[in-house]
């Protein structure tokens, strides 16, 4: 099998499972109608709630996207596929790149709805601005993509999706991504500026002001990274060496 032929393979069965990729689309829009459209002239984090909570959502169906790999590293796992490939001239990278591009593309069609939803409810921003909040939320899911990849080779495929849900929502709440944060100083902030989710729902806020994250983010950022790649790697082998 040609890495063409398997990229292919990829999108097509991704884009096959339509619950999936219709409840990343849609759950985030509803949640940010429901609860956004009440509160146009709120505050949060210093930004109107409109743009606060629409960079929250977008983090919200991105972050789902993200870690959807793992579903079916696992799936492929549970059904012997993952061991076929292994036969093939397919090298592991090729397969595995593949899911990460899989899951930025169902990703970006998610926050660009839920962009267009904010212009919908009021959110103005230039051009440059959408782009600088696009940008870091795709920089930042980098080590979510990780994460998937993690608990696809080491979470059993019947209890993968719990796991993968229950992940996603602790990042979130942690994060601020509910339309608000636990708290604003004190050791739980803390905590909160040292969890990537925190700074993809400050993407919005960023691009108000310098463009860009500060030093801690991207520390923040690259060292979840560094550390879920390494993991990925370790059971990636752990999983080959069980054949």
């Amino acid at each position: 099998m040609s890495s063409a032929i398997h990229f292919r393979y990829e999108l097509v069965r991704t884009f096959r499972n339509r619950i999936f990729y219709t409840v990343t689309l849609a759950l985030p829009l509803v949640l940010f109608y429901a609860v956004a459209s009440g509160q146009r002239s709120a505050t949060e984090d210093g930004v109107s709630f409109p743009l606060y909570f629409m960079t929250a959502m977008a983090v919200y169906g991105a972050m789902f996207a993200a870690v959807s790999p793992g579903a079916r590293i696992a799936r492929d796992r549970s059904g012997g596929w993952t061991r076929q490939l292994r036969l093939t001239p397919l090298r592991a990278r090729t397969d595995i790149a593949a899911k990460v591009l899989t899951g930025y593309l169902i990703a970006l069609p998610s926050v660009v709805l839920v962009f267009l939803a904010g212009a919908s409810l009021g959110v103005r921003l230039n051009a440059t601005q959408w782009l600088e909040i696009g940008g870091l939320l795709l920089a930042g899911l980098t080590p979510f993509i990780a994460l998937g990849i993690v608990l696809g080779y080491l979470v059993p495929a019947d209890a993968l999706t719990p796991a993968m849900g229950g992940v996603v929502v602790l990042f979130a709440l942690v994060g601020g991504v509910y339309g608000f944060q636990l708290a604003h100083s004190g050791p739980l902030f803390g905590v909160m500026k040292a969890i990537p989710s925190y700074w993809l729902v400050q993407a919005g806020k960023t691009a108000l002001g310098s463009g860009s994250w500060p030093a801690q983010g991207w520390i923040v950022i690259a060292a979840w990274t560094a550390v879920l790649v390494a993991a990925a790697a370790l059971a990636y082998r752990r999983s080959a060496a069980r054949g």
